[in-house]
């Protein structure tokens, strides 16, 4: 299927590994140019080495720092596409979760994603056309205590993205979110190697932890990638102001394991 993405641009934000170079693989294949941002400027090397000629620019930095949201906006304000992918949150429960904990996660996740947004939606708009997909996380609408600081975080993403996806067509804007489940990330295999270590001193059971998931497994990044790369595309383009979950049904059930 031909998603017509090629010649277009595109800002992926956490773009250096997991979902965020999965999303940036896809959008490559369909022929986007990248502009790619990730806190580390050695991991985002690693990724243009893969992802060759299909890169326009990289942007290292620290999206929790106000500066770095504001030059980020300011050099990739022509983008097409914006995903916001950035935003790892701290894991733990409330009494676990520290101040520091809350406020990087409201900084990184909320605060950082709804600047940049501001910035690239406000120039889509002027333009008439652009689309945002802000990667959130299915905690947002299966609260679980035990990331506590993500079901926050991301609950009021959902409410930001339903917000502004309602009102942004009007401008001829498209702003959606996709929840991803539980995916096989490099972090998330280090938590659950960690857990394994834990429970039964061998972190190569790891996947025994995730097998009560959904068939059997976390998701895959692709599998989460592919589902953005088509929202983005003139494929889905009466598809605003909704969140899009990718989890297995994970969400419906009610519980994670």
């Amino acid at each position: 299927m031909d998603l017509g993405l090629a010649g277009r641009s595109a800002l992926v934000t956490g773009a250096s590994r997991g979902i965020g170079f999965a999303v940036a693989e896809g959008l490559a294949r369909e022929g986007c140019r990248l502009h790619l941002a990730a806190r580390r400027p050695g991991d985002l090397e690693a990724a243009v080495a893969k992802l060759g000629d299909a890169v326009d620019a990289v942007h290292p930095g620290d999206l929790r720092d106000p500066a770095a949201v504001a030059a980020l906006g300011a050099a990739c304000r022509d983008v097409d596409i914006l995903v916001n992918n950035a935003g790892a949150t701290p894991t733990g429960p409330i009494e676990a979760a520290t101040e520091a904990d809350w406020r990087e996660g409201l900084e990184l996740k909320v605060i950082a994603t709804v600047m940049l947004t501001r910035t690239l939606y406000q120039a889509m708009c002027a333009r008439r056309r652009g689309v945002i997909i802000n990667v959130i996380g299915n905690c947002g609408e299966r609260p679980d205590p035990d990331i506590i600081v993500a079901t926050v975080t991301n609950t009021g993403m959902m409410g930001f993205t339903q917000a502004l996806g309602a009102a942004s067509p009007a401008h001829g804007v498209r702003v959606l979110g996709v929840n991803p489940g539980p995916t096989a990330t490099e972090r998330l295999v280090s938590l659950m190697q960690r857990k394994a270590q834990d429970r039964s001193g061998d972190a190569d059971r790891w996947r025994e932890l995730v097998a009560p998931l959904p068939f059997g497994r976390a998701a895959e990044p692709r599998e989460i990638a592919d589902m953005i790369v088509f929202a983005a595309s003139d494929r889905a383009s009466y598809v605003s102001g909704t969140i899009l979950t990718v989890d297995g049904g994970v969400a419906k059930r009610g519980h994670l394991f």
